[in-house]
């Protein structure tokens, strides 16, 4: 346990900003893998909105700090790439 003060609030807010940092990275995981999901059943517009929130998801991380903005452009990037394989006929 911190003996100082200011070394105990930093502790407390560490464990507050891990939380919320596991939290959206879960949140982002399961969207990217709902989209995987949704696109190897073949669904092309469902796979379109999964994609969009996939999308949303990896920009709220990035503005939040969670993610470095060229991982999240690298996801997008994977992420569309694969949507627009699978898709074009």
């Amino acid at each position: 346990m911190p003996n100082i003060k200011s070394a105990a609030k930093r502790a407390r807010q560490n464990i507050k900003r891990e939380e919320r940092n596991r939290r959206i990275k879960s949140l982002l995981k399961s969207s990217i893998r709902r989209f995987e999901e949704s696109l190897q059943n073949g669904d092309v517009e469902d796979a379109q909105a999964k994609l969009n929130a996939a999308v949303r998801q990896i920009d709220k991380a990035a503005s939040k700090g969670i993610l470095h903005k060229n991982n999240a452009a690298r996801k997008k990037s994977r992420l569309s790439r694969q949507f627009h394989s699978n898709t074009a006929v």
